[in-house]
């Protein structure tokens, strides 16, 4: 007779094999049963503030049993969502996006803002939106719901009868440590070094079966190390060094504040000991991925993929 760790591990070989979605999926080794409902990190977003169209703004899905968990709304987020969906993640869809962890306040990293709110909701979302993030949080999004608020009006008072939940948001500004809690997640912030921001963190996740550390922006920090210790996936940002002595000075100041280099990326992920390094957020502005991994491989010596839009693991 099969014993139950060997039913859970078929069990979610079949319930992957059957699946759409992008072949990036990393099976854990077999562990007490979790049931098929694997925890699926998705890349809604790899890029920068360029308008690249293969990489849409920062963005990732955590989707611990069925349940979506976004940090960071850059724009095209819920097209990214949409097309997530399509390719398979189940419970990953727009209607479902309901906690979203902000790392900070910056443009690229904050622009899907609007279209988190209102377009889950012009779909018939009816519960409000918990976002989780920095000092400054509130005051943006009391400012986007009154921009939008004779879109609100028509939406409510006209022929479309839409309800009158599914657009307000809970903001929660957050200081260092736990924030969040569910039966599927438990998450918790902590500060990271992003130039002139006062207020700039990453996040870990805890489900059942992964650990997952992701920077957002960040120079060297620390913070990450002592967060993912071991952690099951580190989603960091990185540029690359090669190039970098060719741009100005003013400008190499800005990215050592700001940024983190392939090269003090294979230190910080040395440390920090990461079961997978996944690259995010990659500026290629003077070099290319090719160089990035490059620079990573020789200097560090776990593994590392460079991820790209709608990538599963």
């Amino acid at each position: 007779m099969l014993n139950r760790q060997v039913l859970c591990g078929l069990a979610t070989l079949f319930y992957i094999a059957g699946s759409t979605a992008p072949v990036s999926l990393r099976l854990q080794s077999p562990g007490p049963c979790r049931g098929i409902e694997a925890t699926h990190i998705v890349l809604l977003g790899t890029g920068n503030p360029a308008p690249d169209p293969n990489r849409s703004g920062p963005s990732v899905a955590i989707v611990a049993n069925g349940t979506p968990y976004l940090v960071d709304m850059g724009p095209g987020v819920v097209r990214r969502v949409a097309a997530a969906s399509l390719k398979g993640i189940r419970g990953l869809e727009s209607t479902n996006i309901k906690h979203v962890f902000v790392t900070h306040l910056h443009s690229d990293h904050t622009l899907g803002y609007p279209d988190l709110i209102f377009t889950p909701w012009v779909m018939e979302r009816s519960e409000p939106l918990n976002v989780y993030g920095p000092k400054g949080l509130a005051a943006m999004t009391k400012h986007l719901l009154k921009a939008y608020r004779e879109d609100i009006k028509v939406r409510t008072e006209g022929l479309e009868k839409a309800n009158k939940t599914g657009y307000k948001v809970v903001v929660h500004e957050i200081q260092p440590g736990l924030v969040y809690k569910d039966e599927n997640v438990v998450v918790r912030a902590f500060p990271v070094k992003h130039g002139s921001w006062h207020q700039a963190f990453g996040y870990r996740f805890e489900t059942s079966d992964k650990t997952i550390v992701i920077s957002g922006d960040t120079r060297p920090t620390e913070t990450v190390v002592a967060n993912c210790n071991g952690c099951d996936v580190l989603i960091h940002e990185v540029y690359p060094e090669s190039g970098f002595a060719g741009i100005s000075l003013d400008r190499q100041k800005y990215h050592r504040s700001f940024h983190t280099s392939a090269i003090e990326l294979a230190t910080i992920a040395t440390q920090a000991k990461p079961r997978l390094l996944v690259l995010y957020h990659q500026l290629l502005f003077w070099g290319s991925e090719e160089e990035i991994l490059g620079e990573l491989r020789a200097n560090y010596k776990g593994e590392v993929v460079s991820g790209h839009d709608l990538d599963v693991y």
